[in-house]
């Protein structure tokens, strides 16, 4: 009887009780890790590897809370939501969500016999957080991303002050953007064989310089989370098809695809009246009403329907009525493929190396 309650005891104190965990990757210095809820304020506990965590019982629910450091305040961004009954591992940082843009060197492309450079934003914890790994968006011409004096009509998409706008509100996750300059080549770099009249149909060069060269490129020598569901592309324009194509191409490599003004007339309307068939992937499509192929896109975004994606699911459509086919237009909207791929508090380390 006495070795019956005698292993009921131990039990009771070797099996605890359901919990959820948070973990809290950050180099502090001597400042304690602070917690904030919409209940306290609680100090987190200190651990190997400049880790900082927290347990509560999962009797507690979904709990938002939001890292805070003493003289710093709360970190910056959104709240991050902790599921109950799990373990969760955030990436916060305090600092102005400010990223900054890197001009490199010109790389080399063997596929397609020429070189061009990359223009990569780095975003606004890079260098305060190194523990932190990404998601990386490419982008094809690049020339135009960042910078109106480099920008082929003298306007420029804002990419680094939309993705800084957006994650300081706590919208969405901080990500590496990988701005691949065009060449004299473009238009059969971006396309598939062979429209009558433009001709084309170096896509799968293209596709092989970015899958090939490219990303292992940046992967080697950034902070990349280089899986799939964290790799995303995106264009405007004979970009926005080379989008479309590649990630269809290569959803091993690929989970997300943006094409913004897609010329989807190319070869005739060949991709909206064979589409590829339906991939592992999230495809943004819009269009402006103005002068922009408008119901082309819309064609596409039915055709696509028809092959199963869902609407808002998989597949996520937007028509603006005042929008043209030029930068200040797709400035204007891409704060809606970038918020909806890479919404705030979706990104998992799992792919950390």
């Amino acid at each position: 009887m006495r070795l019956l309650l005698l292993a009921a005891l131990i039990a009771a104190v070797t099996v605890p009780a359901r919990a959820t965990t948070v973990r809290i990757h950050y180099d502090s210095g001597q400042q304690p890790m602070l917690i904030h809820t919409a209940r306290a304020m609680v100090a987190a506990r200190p651990g190997p590897g400049k880790v900082w965590s927290y347990t509560w019982p999962d009797s507690a629910g979904d709990i938002d809370l939001q890292p805070a450091l003493a003289g710093k305040g709360l970190s910056t961004g959104g709240r991050y939501r902790i599921s109950a009954g799990t373990t969760s591992n955030i990436y916060p940082f305090f600092g102005a969500a400010t990223g900054r843009v890197t001009l490199q060197a010109p790389l080399a492309s063997p596929q397609l016999g020429n070189s061009r450079r990359l223009r990569i934003y780095l975003p606004p914890s890079y260098a305060e957080n190194t523990a932190k790994r990404y998601p990386v968006l490419y982008m094809h011409d690049g020339q135009n991303l960042f910078d109106a004096a480099s920008a082929a009509y003298g306007v420029e998409w804002g990419i680094d002050e939309t993705v800084d706008r957006l994650v300081g509100a706590g919208v969405m996750d901080e990500i590496i953007v990988v701005g691949i300059d065009n060449t004299p080549e473009r238009i059969a770099e971006y396309t598939p064989c062979c429209d009558p009249k433009a001709g084309g149909g170096q896509v799968a060069q293209y596709q092989a310089f970015i899958t090939d060269t490219v990303k292992p490129h940046v992967d080697a020598t950034l902070r990349t989370l280089p899986g799939r569901e964290h790799t995303a592309i995106m264009g405007s324009s004979l970009g926005g098809i080379a989008s479309l194509v590649i990630a269809h191409g290569r959803p091993d490599v690929f989970s997300m695809a943006g094409g913004v003004s897609s010329s989807l007339w190319w070869n005739e309307m060949a991709l909206v009246r064979q589409p590829y068939p339906r991939a592992a992937l999230k495809v943004y499509l819009d269009s402006g009403a103005i002068s922009d192929g408008l119901e082309q896109t819309a064609a596409m975004r039915d055709a696509m329907l028809g092959l199963g994606y869902r609407d808002g699911h998989d597949l996520l459509y937007h028509a603006d009525p005042a929008g043209r086919h030029n930068e200040a237009s797709w400035a204007a909207r891409v704060h809606r493929p970038l918020a909806w791929f890479f919404p705030w508090g979706s990104t998992r380390q799992q792919g950390k190396r």
